[in-house]
């Protein structure tokens, strides 16, 4: 007997808000000088006065990650070397949302090479609100599964298998140096986390 015929597959979904608690700030230094080696030397000393800002306006040494280092020619007409470019990028870690703009502001402060490059609002532990989603979604598959079962006349069983996917990963927005003028505040706003189910039943006897 084919036991697929004797099962009834539904899809739930479940959804919760929650205030992200954590930014992750891309910025960077960039500069562009007549020889690879000076661009290189230029940017890294650049690197380092960014990396110290960032120390200084609170950010742990460990929340700083090297997320980019390039260094490379430009042309005027190819072949012929106008200036080479150099740049080096990191990605800070804001555990304290209150500092998000001091933060920005401290990237801005660097000088002319700095770069900003947008920035991503997370949960730091998003188990919780996890956890309800998947309830919401468990409940929701449950009903479906309940409700087809009574319309096929037959009583519902078994849990057979359960299959999870989970949605809502971080939410980047653009920021520029234009913008921080503009826009004096950054708001993290809402996240919203999504648990997909597919739940799989046997019908009773």
């Amino acid at each position: 007997m084919n036991t697929e015929h004797e099962q009834i597959a539904v899809d739930g979904e479940g959804s919760v808000s929650a205030a992200p608690d954590v930014m992750r700030l891309s910025a960077g230094v960039e500069v562009r000088r007549a020889s690879a080696g000076e661009a290189f030397a230029a940017v890294r000393v650049a690197a380092a006065r960014l990396a110290e800002a960032l120390r200084e306006a609170g950010i742990a040494a460990d929340d700083l990650r090297t997320s980019e280092l390039s260094l490379g020619p430009e042309y005027d007409a190819y072949p012929k070397v106008s200036a080479y470019r150099a740049a080096q990028g990191v990605e800070a870690v804001v555990r304290d949302l209150s500092r998000a703009d001091t933060v920005i502001d401290t990237v801005a402060g660097v000088g002319e090479a700095a770069r900003l490059g947008g920035v991503a609002f997370e949960l730091s532990d998003p188990a919780e609100a996890l956890g309800r989603a998947r309830v919401r979604a468990f409940r929701d598959a449950a009903a479906k599964a309940a409700q087809y079962a009574e319309l096929a006349g037959r009583p519902l069983g078994r849990v057979v298998s359960v299959t999870e996917e989970t949605r809502g990963g971080p939410q980047p927005m653009a920021y520029s140096t234009l913008a921080a003028e503009a826009q004096p505040s950054v708001s993290p706003g809402r996240r919203t986390l999504t648990v997909g189910v597919r739940v799989v039943y046997a019908f009773g006897e």
